[in-house]
């Protein structure tokens, strides 16, 4: 199964649509891959497992029902550390901010959990998202998943080294001077930095501890061998419809990034 843990979040997302592997045994996947192998990498310093795994038996059952929550039901997935997610810290790395809990889902997260994905970790970042490397004095340093003496990039280096190292099946990130394109890069994985304004940034930079930064969104991805997806539920309630012209994601998110295999 360790296989399904590098397939791109489209094909995985139709697998679980025909219930070919359940949304508790990938999930239940990606944990053990953090649990036996993160300790080297250091990439999902923030861990929401139990919540996450209930999510998915819940996801499970829907599909039984035939009900289908939307385009990424039950898709196991993590977001950069500076994304708000409820009942867990966001603190951009900065020490003042190690005990700043977020009690509602950033915009961006909360319409990819309205398109049926489960949020169950997030991802490492330097200090006040200002590096092309990824450490900070809360969460330490992550490292490139191809070669643990080498930087995975940053600001998203979390985020790229995650996806890279076969831990989640996407990622959200965010990006103002590369801050996806650059740990894509250093991580062999695809990074995209949409529009500006596309989409919204409340719970990222707005309640962030450096709110007047407004970086753009999307997200890191890997390169799917077949179909990807136009558009993105960040920016409003997508039409979701494939497009075979492209082999790399195109994922319409204009305030976050999107990082993918």
């Amino acid at each position: 199964m360790d296989t399904f843990a590098f397939e791109s979040a489209s094909s995985l997302a139709a697998r679980l649509r025909r219930r070919e592997i359940s949304c508790e045994a990938l999930l239940r996947l990606f944990i053990d891959r953090i649990q036996r192998l993160d300790g080297a990498i250091n990439a999902v310093v923030v861990r929401d497992f139990d919540r996450a795994l209930q999510r998915a038996r819940d996801a499970d059952s829907a599909l039984a029902r035939g009900e289908l929550w939307g385009p990424l039901h039950g898709l196991p997935m993590t977001v950069k550390e500076s994304f708000d997610l409820p009942g867990t810290p966001t603190t951009w790395g900065i020490p003042g901010f190690k005990d700043n809990v977020a009690h509602k889902p950033a915009v961006a997260v909360q319409r990819l959990q309205d398109a049926g994905a489960i949020v169950f970790g997030k991802t490492n970042v330097p200090v006040a998202l200002a590096d092309w490397q990824s450490f900070n004095p809360i969460y330490g340093t992550t490292h490139n998943p191809w070669n643990t003496q080498h930087t995975p990039g940053g600001s998203s280096g979390g985020s790229a080294a995650a996806l890279a190292a076969g831990f989640t099946a996407l990622e959200l990130g965010s990006d103002i001077g590369a801050s996806i394109r650059n740990p894509a890069h250093y991580c062999g994985v695809w990074g995209h930095k949409p529009t500006w304004g596309l989409v919204p940034m409340q719970g990222c930079d707005s309640s962030a501890p450096w709110a007047g930064r407004r970086p753009s969104g999307a997200m890191p991805a890997p390169h799917p061998p077949g179909c990807a997806w136009r558009w993105w539920p960040t920016t409003r309630w997508p039409k979701w419809t494939p497009a075979c012209a492209t082999k790399c994601w195109h994922l319409g998110l204009s305030c976050a990034t999107v990082v993918s295999r």
